[in-house]
This record gives structure tokens, sequence and C-alpha cells, in this order.
């Protein structure tokens, strides 16, 4: 029989929370899940075999007990009971640096943050549903992992430290950075490490020099001169594409199989030396090469640039439009007393729970223990179920508006009068870049209230934005990959690819297709891309699902090597164990051994959209690095300030208006020859909402 592990304290039962309904945990193999730190700056590693569970944290490593990442496995195992409308409010919390506040006080850690929430939540539910969870892990009693339990359990603790190389100087940075980090020289090239996650160049270098480090990015502000030759997080992340910003610790574990000590520079600086090689052979062996070369690496001064270089912000229109939202908040919570006939939070689930399921008596999803789940997918459900349903879907998206701008953006403006978004390149595994602090890729764009802060992004004094998006690029890429005909020619044909395709599935000439019809068409083809099944059609389209099937099947059977494809995708995707898009770049998807049924079917939706939504992101990362080298060339005054998907913005004086965007359009459209055409819609003006 395994030796149990100890039982941790109870403040690990909502960390364990956070990581789930965070998104935080992964599960790349069988038998093995990656679950991301919550200031995600490390990975830890956990492994389960019938003989028990280990892990490399912390709490398992150091101090024997099971660790928050172990629990968060054993929740998502349905090992251990948890109350999904109770994790939801753990989400995102950064208890790495309320840890370090409390002084490891887990407890007084735990109880700031159920006292921080709003006074409709029952915070005695909260803490009995954490004691719940508390009690059951108790009766569990997890094993540890192995046939030798009593030694460590984790493999990396028992792995040799990594000597710093007796050539490492450690330098002190700039009174800003308030670090030292460390320099090892080699054949004239400079290997740079400080925390183990990020490296910085320090003002004394001069530019112009070979340099070698890790997560480069934040290394290129204010220095652009500096040459990079490798990075290690990029290298390290391409090869692992689903652990989103990897440590130099673990990838030092990984791939060298020693130990890295985070406190040590010099030893940092001396594993960078290592890793050179070791992952520059890997990115080989996997065919990575080439785009680790010609795209990822080269992005970096791109997007370091446009960091910098930031967007202009209209501060002094927010409080007014933050008096807005709360007059329409009011109004949408006057509409749901009004239809509902009675007064009550909108902010309790359970309080909304108790009116639409009970007094309304509206269809109801499955009742979990703290009542019925009343999230945007319920709601959106029952839209035409009862006219409150309108109103308390407005009003929320309301409200998500107010705590996610207008209430955060004042405090992102900085001295020039800019916001700096970080544009995060290693943390999504399809290869999409994402935006941090802000997120300036969720700002609704149809909405009344979203086009509000829109406007309040504006171009340089004297200047212009410039908006060009690729038009239906995924849809083009399905019909390049996937070679049919008669998608290719509805492209190249130059007509609206909705109304074509409603043609053809319906069997109408092209003049007859009602609005209504290229409406479903629309519908059908994005989502064919992503799997999407009668029952999702038949909700977002408001039709039976018999339509919706029919819709499907017309499409199919009109585009036959499209759909061969699709299906296809995915059996080549179990085959490999990864998608892959037209350039390289490789998604792998463990999910499709998976016995868990919901897991599996993650894995097929994924194999399907992986190769058509990261080579779309590829190919928007070699249009952003071609655009740069003709701006800088041909019109220096205009600059690349936002990435947007499928979409770029720039900041360019008036008059060059006309000159960049012919010369945008032709770079973007041509930045890589496809069967059919890349299109490329233009357009500029005064604020980011009216382009």
């Amino acid at each position: 029989m395994g030796i149990n592990w100890k039982i941790p304290p109870i403040g690990k039962i909502p960390e364990a929370y956070s990581a789930v309904s965070s998104g935080r945990v992964s599960f790349p193999a069988d038998g093995k899940a990656e679950v991301r730190s919550s200031d995600l700056a490390k990975v830890y590693h956990v492994r389960w075999d019938d003989t028990g569970f280990d892990s490399d944290d912390n709490g398992s490593r150091w101090q024997g007990y099971a660790g928050y990442p172990i629990l968060a496995v054993l929740i998502l195992q349905n090992k251990l009971p948890a109350d999904p409308e109770v994790m939801k409010l753990f989400a995102g919390i950064d208890w790495t640096s309320l840890n370090k506040k409390f002084k490891r006080d887990y407890a007084a850690a735990v109880n700031s943050v159920i006292e921080s929430f709003p006074p409709e939540i029952n915070r005695e539910h909260v803490r009995a549903a954490i004691s719940s969870t508390y009690e059951a892990l108790k009766n569990l009693a997890p094993c540890r992992r192995g046939k030798n339990a009593s030694q460590d359990v984790s493999s990396a603790a028992s792995l040799p430290p990594l000597e710093p190389f007796p050539s490492v100087t450690v330098i002190q940075g700039t009174p800003e950075q308030e670090k030292e980090y460390a320099v090892l020289e080699k054949d004239g090239i400079y290997y740079l490490s400080s925390d183990g996650k990020n490296v910085i160049v320090s003002t004394a270098f001069p530019d112009n020099i070979i340099l070698i480090g890790y997560h480069i990015k934040p290394l290129l502000k204010g220095h652009p001169g500096a040459v990079f030759h490798f990075d290690g997080m990029l290298a390290a992340w391409l090869l692992s594409p689903g652990e989103a910003e990897p440590s130099l610790n673990s990838v030092t574990e990984k791939y060298l199989r020693k130990q890295f000590s985070p406190e040590d520079s010099a030893s940092g600086a001396a594993a960078l030396f290592l890793l050179k090689s070791v992952l520059e052979t890997e990115l080989g062996k996997a065919d990575l090469l080439k785009l680790y070369r010609e795209i990822e690496l080269p992005l970096a001064p791109v997007l370091a640039d446009m960091e910098q270089r930031g967007i202009r912000f209209e501060e002094n229109a927010l409080p007014g439009y933050a008096q807005k939202l709360a007059v329409f908040a009011e109004e949408e919570k006057k509409s749901v007393f009004e239809t509902t006939g009675t007064e009550f939070n909108l902010n309790s689930p359970k309080q909304l729970g108790e009116v639409l399921f009970v007094k309304l008596a509206l269809p109801a999803g499955k009742k979990t223990k703290s009542g019925w789940s009343t999230d945007m997918d319920v709601l959106e459900s029952l839209a035409d179920k009862h006219p409150c349903i309108e109103h308390l879907i407005r009003y929320r998206r309301i409200e998500k508006l107010r705590s996610t701008y207008a209430d955060v953006l004042p405090g992102l403006v900085k001295a020039d009068g800019r916001i700096h978004t970080t544009f995060n390149m290693t943390a999504t595994a399809t290869g999409r870049l994402s935006s941090t602090s802000p997120n300036l890729q969720n700002i609704p764009v149809r909405s009344e209230m979203g086009g509000e802060i829109r406007k309040m992004f504006l171009p340089s004094p004297g200047n212009l934005l410039i908006s060009a998006d690729y038009s239906q690029i995924e849809l083009r890429l399905l019909a390049h990959i996937s070679g049919d005909e008669a998608m290719i020619e509805a492209f190249r044909s130059g007509e609206d690819i909705h109304r074509v395709t409603a043609s053809q599935v319906f069997g109408i000439p092209l003049d007859q297709v009602t609005s209504e019809q290229r409406r479903n068409a629309k519908a059908v083809n994005f989502g064919i891309v992503y799997g999407i099944s009668a029952f999702a059609l038949a909700r977002d389209l408001g039709i039976s699902r018999k339509e919706a099937a029919d819709y499907i099947t017309g499409y199919m059977n009109r585009y036959q090597k499209a759909s061969d494809y699709l299906k296809k995708s995915v059996e080549k995707a179990k085959r490999l164990g990864y998608a892959e898009t037209i350039f390289g770049r490789k998604r792998y998807l463990p999910e499709l051994a998976s016995p868990n049924a919901v897991i599996r079917a993650f894995g097929e939706r994924a194999a399907l959209n992986a190769p058509i939504q990261g080579s779309s992101a590829d190919i928007i990362k070699i249009a952003m690095i071609r655009v740069n080298e003709m701006l800088k060339k041909e019109f220096p005054d205009a600059f690349m300030i936002l990435q947007i998907h499928d979409e770029l913005i720039l900041d360019c004086p008036e008059r060059l208006v006309p000159q960049v965007s012919e010369k945008l359009k032709y770079t973007m459209e041509s930045a890589v020859p496809l069967s059919v055409p890349l299109t490329v819609e233009v357009s500029a003006g005064p604020d980011w909402y009216s382009i």
C-alpha cells in the first residue's frame, strides 16, 4: 500500500478552485497534467497512476502535503466534490502575491478574498463549500505515486543543481529595474538571465551586439539596435505550445535534467548557454526551426516596438462613460423587475435562479448544490422564453463593460497619455497573439456601449488611424487546405461568399438569395470550421434542429472536399497526436486519446480548428513583419500600434493615408501565396470606432 499525502492547509482548497475556474489546468498526456501558477510564472507537473499522485509544486515537494495542483486535478477527475458557482468566485486571483502579503498565512489570505466579495454573496455558503471539499479530501486520503512512496515523489527535486560557469559576471541593472542580472560572454555572444522568466538588458550595454536571452521582448524596449539570435522561451513554447509562458526553471529541468535556481542569476546564464544548442536541435527534429527563425523570432522586436509606442487614449471621456453605464444598468434593472413582477438581487445566482426557474417556471438546466446555473450561455438559451431575459443579458453586458474597462482603464493610462498593452506571444496553443493590461481584443464591436470605448482610442495629433483587416481568412484557408474546387471558385469569382454558399446549398439563383438565407449560410460558413453541431446552429439561428441539420448536410454535400478534409483532419490528429498548420506549427492533442468523452470532444474540435486558426495566426504574423519593414523603409512617420486577431491598426499622418493604405493592402494581400486570393479591407478614421 502506498503512503498517503499529508492533508494540506484548508487554504489550499480555494487555490485549487482558482486553478480550475481560471482554466490553468491542462492535460498534455494520459496520467499527466500541467497546472500554471496564479501569476502564470511557473508550470507545475502532476502525474498519477494506480499507485497515486505526485507533483513538483512547493507544497508537494517540500512540505509533504498534496499541493493545490493535485487538488485541482482531483476536482477535474470528479474525485473531489466542488461547487461550480463557488469555484467561479475564485477565478483570476493572484495567490502568489496574496500569500506573500500575508506571509504564508493561508487562512488569512483566503479570508481576505472572501471578505472582498460583493455583499450579495453568501460568505457562509462559500466557507461551507470549502469545508465540504476539505472534508472529502480527508476521507479520500490520496496516496503518493510510486512503488517506494516514502521517497521524495518529485523527480525534479532529485535533479543535480546547475552550476554557474566561472566566467559568468553579475551586473547591476538600471535603478528602475532594481535587480541584478547575469551575463555569460562566450565567442562574442552574451547570454543574459535574471529571475528565471524575464531578462533585462542594462542601459550600460552597447547596441549592435549579439544577445541570447529568455523572453526577449521586454529586453528590446529601449534597445532597438540589440540583435537577439535566440529566445529560449519562444523555442520551448513552440516545442510544447500547451505550456503557456514556460519558465526557465521548468525548461532547464525538462531539457537539461538539471535544477536551475531562480535566485541564482549566474546559474540562469549558464542554463541559457547550454539550452541554446539543445532547443535548436529539438526544433530541427520537429521541423519547427523555419517557423521559429522566420516568424516567431523576427516578430518579437516588432511587438516590442508596438508596446513601447502605445495608443493615445482620451482619459477625460471615461467619467461620462461610466455615468452612462450606471444609467443604462439601472434602466435594465428596472425592466427586469417590471417583466418579472418582483425585485431581487440581479447579481445573486441563487436569487436569480429562484425567479427564473421557480417563479417564472422557465426550463432549467441541471441543479447543483448551490442552485441553478445562470451564466450567459443559459440566459442566451432562454432568450425567446421570457421578455426579462433580454434585459438581464443587457444588464450583464453593461456590468462587464464597467468592471473590465470603465473601472480599469484609468489606471492603465501612462504619463504620455497613451495605453501600452502587452502582446503575449506564448499564451495560446494555436499561435494566436493575445493582449493584456488591457485586453484590447475583447472590446465589443457591435454594441453601442462597446463603441463608446473605441471612440476614446485616438491617433497621434495630426494623424488618422488606419485599419487593415483580412476578410474571411479562415474560410479562405479552408478552401486552400482542402482543395475544394467549388469553394475555391466561389472566392476567385469575387462574389459575396455567403451569398454564393446560400445559392449553392439551397439550389437557387444568386440574385434570388434572401437576406435570411445569406445570414444562415454565413452562420454555417463560420461555424463549420469549429465543428458546429446542429443543436448549436439551431440555437444561434433560432431555427429547429432539423432545419439546422439540413443546412449542415447541404453544405457538406456541396463542398465535399472541405467536408472530407474536416473529417480526415481529426483522424490524422489522432494518428499523429497533433494538428499542424501550413507552416508546420504543431498543436499537440493528447485529449484525443482521453477516456473522458468531454475532454475527447474538445480535442476533436481543436483538431478541426487548429490547422486553420493556427495558419491564420501565422499569416498575420508574417504580414506584421513585412508591414513593419515596409513602413520603416518607405513611411517612417507611420507606425503599427495594434493587432486585433486578423486586423492591423496603424497610426499614420493624415497626408500619407492614401499612399500608406495602398501599400499596406498590397503588402498584406501578398504576404503568403494561396490558391485563393487574400483580401484585405482598409479604412481610416479619427478614432478606433470610426474605422
